[in-house]
């Protein structure tokens, strides 16, 4: 399955962006998504997952209460929803899809990746 992520961007502190991803090549209902994020000099890290029918979610710690991770089947797309952007959100921003039914917060699990999409928070 290819993916395509989109939806980065310059915001400012406290803002907010939707990033998209889109799959190709594969049946995507079959695989639950997940977003990671990596920063200059730091580890590819887990931002959120969602199980193949969106039932089931979760979260890094730090992104609780803040970031919402959501899929429409019918559109092959997953969405990560950006609120309250923190500088320390800045990153490039992955999707990754697993065959793990329910997800995973371990990177090292999915097979498939985007190529990142670039989210900067100025203040």
């Amino acid at each position: 399955v290819q993916l395509q992520a989109s939806g980065g961007g310059l915001v400012q502190v406290g803002g907010s962006l939707r990033l998209s991803c889109v799959a190709s090549g594969g049946t995507f209902s079959s695989y639950a998504m997940g977003w990671f994020r990596q920063a200059p000099g730091n580890e590819r890290e887990f931002v959120a997952a969602i199980s193949w029918s969106g039932g089931s979610t979760a979260y890094a710690d730090s992104v609780k209460g803040r970031l919402g991770i959501s899929r429409d089947n019918t559109k092959n797309t997953v969405y990560l929803q950006l609120n309250s952007l923190k500088s320390e959100d800045t990153a490039v921003y992955y999707c990754a899809a697993t065959t793990l039914v329910g997800g995973t917060i371990n990177r090292h699990e999915y097979a498939y990746w985007g190529q990142g999409t670039q989210v900067t928070v100025s203040s």
